[in-house]
């Protein structure tokens, strides 16, 4: 339970309907859905297409998408993975014959097929009830008509100054005389507008296909890529078998590789080895066995997580106990393990996630992403699109699961959660912030699970992060702390910006309760009704 004496959130409460969102905006425009009679679908497509209008750094119709549903709150979880592909004629030989080892951030190579349109109409189809043009309207107006710029949105923008800056399109589209705008700001993006005023008329077709993909497709061949038409109209999300593991009692759900959710599954695994529950949860042993896992976790996320329609990835092997004991006894409690091969990206990520419960307990954990902030930085300035870059989630290693290919999947970071219990979904979740996500969920359901903490508390409660042999503190953890983890062996930082954000809805079936938490880290709410 909070205590009052101290600056926090309390938690949302509601019986028949929650929504929880990095956006005030987009949380409202989703509460108004579910209050004027649309489902959790129709909710979480509306406020996400918002959030690619007023957090345009963060996410975007340039990007990907992933979820999970829990429909009428059951147990029997579904998944669809809307992650875009390498273009055709984009192959490992071609890259190092052009001396290119590694994909870079900014490269036109690390521009995947924006997969997030085909999947919002893949999942409107299925689970919608509302119009599509009706479910898009809410952005339109934002982008057409204008919005005010949030403290953090501000402040994240700022950062991207001289990326955007690199490219005429991007900084046409996002910057005013070079600059980012303040917070407070109105903004406008009226080609953006334009381009979904088209979606919602025309559906998938009007971004896949004609005029607008041809506009892309021009902007990428003209920055380097290989892009061509027929990889934007064989885009196609897909339903996937989800993976899973259980936890305290509970099952914690996953989309499957490529996506790195068994990344969190792993480190689950591990913790639940180790009394977790008698040590202090924002004490040095505690995030020390969390930084252990973690190191070990990302190990194994980065030598197997692939395309699997495309490479051979164990995952029995993977979510065994034998593996989970394995990994377990490479920890030395009291003791920094040797960061070798820890494979984490060593650049955060920006990301949406939103959660949403319908009247009808439907459940939707949602996230849409552009991977780093502001994607690429490559832009088409016809249609207000800035391009994801995905691709720089592969590498350029012959041979590796992981190495690009044509028409082939990235390792990916956005993974969204939920958890079931017997017969009915408990946890509608996800925490962003590109590869600290599987530690966010680890450390989110361990607060919960292990100490008991409500969905704000859980949210809210100090983050570290085991990041390519740095530990990043945030500067809520007690200085005793971070020098009991430096005594350990641990070199220590301090991240330049809070990890990650949040969002949670806890779904009480035997009282009718859902209780919704956000994260204080970003500009959200939770609302309910």
């Amino acid at each position: 339970m909070r205590n009052f004496f101290y600056p926090g959130r309390s938690v949302t409460y509601g019986l028949n309907g929650a929504i929880a969102t990095s956006s005030a905006h987009a949380s409202q425009v989703g509460l108004g859905i579910l209050k004027g009679g649309g489902n959790a679908m129709d909710a979480a497509i509306a406020a996400c297409a918002v959030q690619c209008v007023v957090d345009p750094m963060q996410t975007g119709i340039g990007g990907d998408c992933f979820a999970l549903i829990a429909p009428k709150g059951s147990s029997q979880i579904e998944g669809l993975n809307g992650s875009g592909r390498a273009p055709s004629a984009l192959t490992a030989d071609l890259l190092l014959d052009q001396g290119i080892s590694e994909i870079e951030l900014t490269s036109p190579h690390a521009v995947t097929v924006p997969g997030a349109i085909d999947a919002w109409v893949t999942l409107h189809a299925k689970y919608g009830s509302m119009d599509f043009a009706d479910i898009l309207a809410p952005a339109i107006e934002a982008a057409e008509n204008g919005f005010a710029v949030t403290q953090r949105t501000s402040m994240d923008w700022k950062l991207t100054e001289e990326k955007l800056s690199n490219n005429a399109a991007a900084a046409s589209l996002f910057l005013k005389n070079g600059k980012a705008p303040g917070a407070g700001t109105v903004w406008k993006l009226p080609k953006l507008a334009q381009t979904l005023k088209a979606i919602a008329k025309q559906g998938r077709a009007a971004f896949y296909e004609g005029e607008l993909a041809e506009k892309m497709v021009a902007t990428l061949n003209a920055a380097g890529a290989t892009h061509q038409l027929e990889d934007f109209g064989n885009c196609e999300a897909d339903f996937v078998d989800l993976i899973n593991t259980d936890f305290h009692g509970h099952d914690v759900h996953q989309i499957p590789p490529n996506g790195q959710g068994i990344t969190a599954l792993i480190m689950l695994n591990i913790l639940k080895g180790f009394d977790v529950a008698g040590l202090d949860p924002v004490g040095a042993k505690r995030l020390h066995l969390q930084a252990e896992a973690a190191r070990l976790a990302y190990l194994a996320r980065d030598i197997y997580v692939a395309d699997m329609g495309q490479a051979d990835v164990p995952v029995d092997m993977l979510l065994s106990k034998e593996f989970a004991d394995h990994l377990r006894s490479h920890i030395e409690v009291g003791k920094a393990g040797d960061p070798a091969g820890a494979g984490a990206f060593d650049k955060h990520k920006d990301t949406v996630y939103l959660s949403v419960v319908d009247k009808d307990g439907t459940a939707v954990s949602f996230i849409n992403s552009l991977f780093h902030p502001f994607g690429s930085g490559i832009a088409c300035p016809d249609t207000g699109v800035i391009f994801q870059n995905r691709g720089a989630g592969f590498v350029v290693e012959k041979g590796h699961r992981n190495c690009v290919a044509p028409n082939k999947r990235p390792m990916h970071t956005i993974i969204p959660g939920m958890v079931t219990k017997g017969d009915k979904a408990t946890h509608c979740y996800g925490v962003m912030g590109g590869g600290y996500q599987p530690v966010g969920h680890a450390h989110v359901l361990s607060n919960i699970m292990d100490y008991g903490m409500d969905v704000q508390e859980a949210i809210e409660c100090p983050r570290a992060f085991y990041n390519a042999g740095v530990l990043e503190l945030e500067e809520t953890i007690a200085p005793e702390v971070q020098q009991e983890l430096a005594d350990m062996g641990y070199t220590i930082k301090a991240p330049e910006m809070p990890h990650g954000g949040g969002q949670m809805i806890m779904i009480d079936h035997e009282n009718g309760v859902l209780a919704a938490g956000t994260e204080s880290r970003k500009d959200g709410h939770a609302l309910a009704y």
